[in-house]
């Protein structure tokens, strides 16, 4: 597992390296939830994505994207908001031999 690390700011990109994939990660707070883009060497993967807590946000090898990625509340199992990245949520990378 691996933690990518996000700020506490309704919009943000991230570039980051998860496995062998050269990944740029967008997060977006908008009034119905979090949403997350990911793209691998500039190639959109999923777009608009809803973040929920605890669950897999790519969850298909058919998109393209080598193990998932999931939001995880320290708090307790509320969805994520922006207000709390990095600190109560965190976004976690699993690679593919990790997942069952």
């Amino acid at each position: 597992m691996q933690i990518i690390p996000l700020l506490a700011v309704p919009a943000q990109t991230q570039l980051v390296t998860l496995g062998t994939q050269n990944c740029t990660i967008a997060v977006t707070q908008k009034s119905t939830g979090l949403f997350l883009d990911l793209s691998i060497d500039g190639a959109a993967v999923l777009q608009s994505q809803i973040c929920r807590d605890r669950c897999w946000i790519v969850r298909l090898a058919y998109f393209g994207f080598s193990g998932d990625l999931a939001f995880f509340d320290t708090q307790g199992t509320s969805d994520p908001e922006y207000t709390g990245l990095g600190s109560r949520w965190i976004l976690c990378y699993f690679p593919a031999s990790e997942i069952s």
